[in-house]
């Protein structure tokens, strides 16, 4: 049965998600999630839908590839095909051959779960495996430990706040109150927060933005930041607490945030809150 590559078209995008939800499991390997095309969809939702590739067999969703940059593709399939052989070898041409729009030529990195057949193909193909990643999860099962820091979940009213503590977080950020609101309106965040915490006297001093995947299906941290000005004063830790509860209030079964192996500081603070380090991963690149 033939596989149909495509990029959805804007009024797709719901289908999209939906789809991306019913897919993450507890457990399993890290994988796309709905909360990634979330965060994306700041840059607004024809941008989001050039970005998203999907392949379909008989109508139906079984992979979803984001371009999260011009030379980075995170890629996931439906659970029950990821050891598919058909799919997999069409995943591989598609990736592989530049013409079908997918990945550019030179270098580029693909994320794929690590128990993808797709990972194999790539190996014997040349893609050499790139620098760590370490996935980290937090059980929600059990009642939360008060978070220690004062938060509030933004709306509209603080999306300028927010904004601005993101800014000040990430000296590259082009983060703006307009996209915070061309976010906010996109269809993933309707299972989203974004938190904005403060210190004792009322200044902003953190952000973190968390997304459901639905009720009993784990949840996603994306992204969190601490003002430069604010930092080492456990207000990360804080924060990510509340994070946590705010995922659990939600029905989440876990929490899950990754961050680059090297940042041996964000590993830590997440660790501090109550978050398990999985074994690491890693992305396939293609040389140059």
């Amino acid at each position: 049965m033939s596989i149909v590559l495509s990029a959805p078209a804007v009024a797709e995008l719901p289908e999209v998600v939906d789809a991306l939800r019913g897919w993450q499991r507890d457990r399993a390997p890290w994988q796309l999630h709905p909360g990634d095309v979330g965060w994306f969809w700041r840059a607004g939702a024809a941008r989001t839908a050039e970005a998203l590739r999907t392949w379909r067999r008989a109508g139906r969703l079984v992979a979803v590839g984001l371009q999260d940059g011009p030379t980075l593709l995170r890629l996931t399939t439906s659970p029950d095909t990821r050891r598919d052989d058909g799919l997999a070898q069409r995943l591989f041409a598609d990736v592989t051959s530049p013409h079908r729009g997918v990945l550019p030529a030179g270098r580029v990195n693909l994320e794929v779960p690590a128990d993808a057949l797709l990972h194999g193909l790539l190996a014997d193909a040349g893609w050499p495996l790139d620098e760590p990643w370490t996935p980290l999860r937090r059980d929600l099962s059990a009642p939360m430990e008060a978070p220690g820091v004062r938060f509030e979940i933004v709306g509209p009213s603080q999306a300028t706040a927010r904004a601005a503590v993101q800014r000040a977080a990430f000296t590259a950020s082009t983060f703006t109150t307009d996209a915070w609101h061309t976010m906010a309106a996109g269809a993933p965040y309707a299972d989203a927060r974004c938190l904005l915490a403060a210190d004792p006297h009322g200044t902003p001093v953190a952000a973190i933005t968390v997304w459901s995947a639905g009720p009993g299906r784990p949840g996603l941290i994306e992204p969190l930041g601490v003002h430069r000005d604010h930092r080492h004063q456990g207000y990360g830790r804080a924060i990510t607490v509340a994070a946590a509860a705010t995922l659990r209030s939600l029905g989440s079964s876990s929490a899950l945030v990754y961050t680059l192996s090297s940042n041996t500081g964000a590993v830590a603070t997440y660790r501090s809150a109550g978050f398990e380090a999985l074994p690491e991963i890693h992305d396939r690149y293609r040389p140059a």
